[in-house]
């Protein structure tokens, strides 16, 4: 029997995101989830080792990985409709959840145990920094914009901003105090 959940995995480079956004450079789930796994790690090791908490980087890296693997099967929902009230976006982490037990249904028996957690979030020491990361490379993606000349961007940055300042997880305050200036940067000015 051949399994089919890494083949649709590969897939994810199809689903472009901010899809009612104009864009200066298209963004798929598969790109953006490497940079969640990227910020998701680096957030659990601010956490680790300069904040002194107990966060696993590679448990979160992982789980950052798959965190947006359900929108294979159902398209990336723009964010204004995911959340314009609460009976909607109830109805949309429901047919996420049914997309992630089609996906998980697709691998071998013995390993759906070890995905289930990441594909469905359920570990809760990793889930605030999963979704911390991807707020992250949500404004990381406006920033760029923004860079490029792109105004259409600009209230998006402000909404994410908020939202990743009233977070309250002290990784994520490190990082946007010590990290995050430098995405405004040109590469000239990075090597410098």
């Amino acid at each position: 029997m051949q399994h089919r959940f890494f083949a649709l995995i590969s897939r994810m480079r199809y689903i472009c995101r901010w899809g009612l956004m104009r864009n200066t450079f298209q963004e798929n789930i598969q790109e953006h989830s490497h940079m969640v796994a990227v910020l998701a790690h680096g957030l659990a090791v601010i956490d680790r080792d300069i904040l002194g908490g107990n966060a696993d980087p590679d448990r979160c890296a992982s789980a950052a990985l798959f965190h947006d693997a359900s929108e294979i099967l159902t398209g990336d929902l723009p964010t204004p409709i995911k959340y314009y009230n609460p009976a909607i976006k109830h109805a949309y982490k429901e047919i996420e959840a049914i997309s992630c037990e089609k996906l998980l249904s697709m691998l071998p028996e013995q390993v759906r145990g070890s995905y289930a957690p990441l594909l469905h979030e359920t570990d809760e020491s990793v889930r605030p920094i999963v979704k911390a990361a991807d707020k992250l490379s949500a404004y990381i993606k406006c920033v760029e914009e923004l860079k490029a000349g792109n105004t259409e961007f600009e209230s998006a940055a402000r909404q994410t901003e908020e939202s990743l300042k009233a977070m309250g997880l002290p990784c994520l305050d490190w990082f946007m105090a010590h990290c995050l200036d430098s995405f405004r940067l040109n590469l000239d000015e990075l090597e410098a």
